[in-house]
């Protein structure tokens, strides 16, 4: 197993509702979180918190550039519907990914002495699948 540069991620989506994911213009960083629910399940005698685990999550958030030639991800996000995604850590080694389909958010910040920038989030809508 080798440690690995984040330079080449990319996130592709199926911006289009049914459309082939493309993948996001001009981003910059990407984050894949999983965690599961937990239940306490403490009792009187026990010394501490005892938990059992519930239903895994699956999300993640997004940062870049906009790009005024491209949706991104501002059409998933402003029409409700579940899209296909694929995150790559490095784009050109494909043998390693997750994929699923996602609800997706958008949002864009822009100031005066700066470029605008696109952030947002997306949470699973289905199983999300790590290959590789």
């Amino acid at each position: 197993m080798a440690r690995m540069s984040g330079q080449k991620g990319a996130l592709y989506v199926a911006i289009a509702s049914g459309g082939s994911a493309e993948r996001i213009a001009f981003l910059t960083q990407w984050s894949m979180n999983f965690s599961v629910d937990r239940t306490d399940v403490t009792s009187f005698d026990d010394s501490n918190k005892i938990y059992v685990a519930g239903k895994p999550d699956a999300q993640g958030t997004f940062q870049g550039w906009y790009d005024n030639a491209t949706a991104q991800t501002y059409t998933a996000a402003v029409d409700g519907v579940a899209r296909k995604f694929y995150l790559y850590p490095d784009r050109d080694v494909n043998t390693q990914y997750w994929f699923g389909t996602g609800l997706f958010d958008f949002s864009a910040t822009g100031q005066q002495d700066g470029a605008i920038a696109i952030n947002g989030s997306f949470a699973a809508a289905s199983a999300v699948t790590k290959i590789g």
